[in-house]
């Protein structure tokens, strides 16, 4: 269990990560890996709205993911489309990204390789991965349309769904601390955070969650 205040602060985080986009129809579906088989559950969803022709699924394993998914995230959502409907024709998957940048520029290699032609990509995250996976993808392929995706759910619904909520408020606190000190590093463009959601970052980081954190370019995990 968190606090009252760590569920608000964290619930304001929450709402700031989300892009708010309306799905519409594009080239190709991208779902980033992740602990979440969501993303996959999300992707099969507007793949069968029309809202893309074809999905990549992209990611190996991770610390938080290897115990579920010991075949690498990206293979078991694609074993979960495929259990869903999906064809095989309409699935690619790409094994090998370990963080979004990867995500983002192996997909990128896996597509034009397969001669796919492209100007929009539907990108599917985790909905607390949506600001950051868009930020990320805008800084590296430039030219591209991005719309923003992931399962329609609140966060009290997604707690409930991933039963460990310390861990989703660490997730929540390391996706707004990549928003603030990854653009100067060039992995991605900026996104300005407003003075509220950092005030409520700052809270949390002070409540110890903290294991998603990253050193920034001075060293500190702050």
């Amino acid at each position: 269990m968190i606090s009252p205040q760590a569920r608000s602060d964290a619930q304001v985080l929450w709402d700031h990560h989300l892009m708010h986009h309306d799905p519409r129809p594009c080239s190709v579906a991208i779902g980033l890996g992740s602990h979440d088989l969501g993303v996959a559950d999300a992707a099969v969803s507007l793949y069968r709205r029309g809202m893309a022709p074809l999905i990549v699924f992209t990611g190996a394993s991770s610390r938080t993911t290897r115990a579920r998914m010991p075949r690498g995230e990206a293979v078991h959502y694609r074993e979960r489309a495929l259990e869903l409907g999906v064809p095989d024709s309409a699935v690619l998957t790409e094994p090998r990204a370990r963080n979004t940048g990867e995500n983002i520029r192996f997909s990128r290699a896996l597509l034009e390789e397969a001669g796919v032609d492209l100007s929009s990509v539907l990108l599917i995250s985790k909905p607390y991965e949506e600001r950051r996976a868009n930020a990320t993808a805008r800084k590296l392929w430039p030219g591209v349309e991005f719309v923003s995706a992931s399962e329609p759910t609140t966060f009290e619904e997604y707690l409930a769904s991933i039963q460990d909520d310390r861990m989703v408020v660490d997730m929540l606190v390391g996706a707004l601390q990549r928003l603030m000190i990854y653009p100067a590093q060039g992995f991605m463009v900026r996104d300005p955070v407003p003075d509220e959601v950092a005030a409520a970052y700052e809270r949390l980081c002070g409540a110890g969650f903290t294991s998603r954190l990253v050193a920034d370019g001075n060293g500190a995990r702050r």
